[in-house]
């Protein structure tokens, strides 16, 4: 079989993801910066807590841009970052947002009641009844307040993925609210057309980003590809392997251990958008992913029909050998994890040892392929079986299995509390952290 792969980088390169990060926070603190001149230049009000009002509310302009950025899903960072982090920077620099247009409404309205002599609350409804554009910032900080109530874990575990989704839209409501305000109240916005210039064009950058990762680039793979199941195959009594064709695949840029949002278009599942991993590195000529029925929609994939239309977003994720630090590498798989985990495997060079975590040997997912391409590649397959207690991928376990760990880069798929359980063997057995490779699909809640 012939795949498309990357080759591992030389364990003396720069590291990929490192590499992205420094370029987002050079970015971040460089437009901090030209912000800050911008600000400056306009010139200070004499209350201070005007001055405060009007800095914060610049910089949430800045934290709301940054954010878009994040989840533009643009392929150069993805492949470097991964999905799943820059999901949990976007989580995290959401609230960062939250409270800064919080502080810029407290400060805003204790400043101007201050010098009117009337309570913040008058203020602020005067403000918005008089003032072009306070009313849209307040609508937007409105939005912005539910979508917050609904990330926050508690609700979060609680919502269909798609309703979350649905509500996060109106995010976009809130961007273009606020960027209308600022651009009819923003004295910084105003100062200079050099000024004017910047901001038009820091949000241009943010939501062309969003609109070409997330709209143009799914449209147009999409109608180039036009991908189809090509084949269903039960691989047991819950799992199933759903084979994709379509045109033009080898010029389609994925990557094994990557993963696609799958839309299978019929009339009770297009609305619905699954993150499943390739369970086979590409070959140019058909994708597969396989599904383990853990719900209703999973379930349903058994029955789909050959010549099903499919629309795909992808590829994505960091979990790739472009990340490669060592020429070894140990996979560790747990249960339906063993997906990219098997792709992998199949274009790694270099000695690899295989664990693959489940509670029975009926459990083991595409075993027999797993076994046949190790013993192709030269590889060690160990199936590990039983319940989870004792532990039989702790320190000692694993460090018996595979005595040169910390000399390996790691490669981890399976169950959240599997995976958190095996992050902390491999910390208490002194690997690496830029050894140890691994996404969570937080996407999927």
């Amino acid at each position: 079989m012939t795949t498309v792969q990357s080759p591992p980088a030389p364990p003396t390169a720069i590291r990929p993801r490192v590499v992205a990060r420094t370029g987002l926070y050079v970015m971040l603190a460089a437009n901090a910066a030209v912000v800050a001149c911008f600000f400056a230049q306009a010139g200070f009000a004499s209350n201070a807590l005007i001055v405060l009002g009007r800095l914060t509310g610049l910089y949430g302009a800045l934290v709301m841009a940054f954010q878009l950025v994040l989840v533009a899903r643009l392929p150069w960072l993805d492949r470097r970052i991964g999905m799943d982090r820059l999901t949990g920077w976007h989580r995290w620099t959401g609230f960062t947002l939250l409270w800064t247009l919080l502080a810029h409404v407290v400060f805003i309205s204790f400043g101007y009641a201050d010098g009117a002599g009337v309570g913040p609350v008058t203020e602020l409804v005067d403000l918005a009844e008089t003032t072009e554009g306070v009313l849209r910032a307040v609508v937007a900080l409105g939005l912005i307040l539910v979508i917050g109530a609904v990330s926050a874990r508690y609700a979060r575990r609680r919502l269909a993925y798609e309703t979350w989704h649905f509500i996060h839209l109106y995010a976009y409501v809130a961007v273009v609210l606020a960027f209308t305000h600022q651009v009819a109240v923003g004295t910084s916005f105003t100062s200079s057309p050099a000024a004017t210039a910047y901001w038009y064009g820091l949000w241009a950058v943010a939501l062309g980003s969003v609109l070409l990762g997330r709209v143009a680039l799914p449209l147009w793979r999409n109608t180039r590809h036009r991908f189809r199941v090509s084949a269903v195959v039960p691989e047991s009594d819950s799992v199933v392997s759903i084979h994709i064709t379509g045109r033009d695949l080898d010029k389609l840029p994925a990557q094994a251990g990557q993963f696609f949002l799958w839309r299978f278009l019929t009339k009770d599942r297009w609305w619905q958008a699954n993150p499943f991993s390739l369970s086979a590195a590409p070959d140019g000529r058909s994708l597969r992913l396989t599904v383990k029925a853990a719900g209703e929609g999973s379930a349903a994939l058994r029955h789909m029909k050959v010549g099903t239309r499919v629309f795909a977003e992808g590829p994505y994720g960091a979990f790739t050998t472009l990340h490669r630090t060592r020429t070894s590498s140990l996979l560790i798989a747990g249960g339906v994890g063993v997906t990219p985990i098997r792709a992998l495997l199949e274009v790694l060079d270099g000695h690899a040892v295989v664990i693959h975590r489940v509670g029975s040997e009926r459990d083991a997912v595409l075993h027999d392929e797993l076994r046949d391409l190790a013993r192709a590649k030269g590889a060690e397959l160990r199936l590990v079986t039983g319940s989870p207690v004792p532990d039989k991928l702790a320190p000692g376990e694993l460090k018996r299995m595979v005595p040169d760990i910390a000399d390996r880069d790691v490669f981890l798929c399976g169950p959240p509390p599997m995976m958190n359980a095996v992050l902390g063997t491999l910390e208490d057995l002194g690997v690496p952290r830029q050894q140890i490779h691994f996404e969570r699909f937080s996407l999927a809640g």
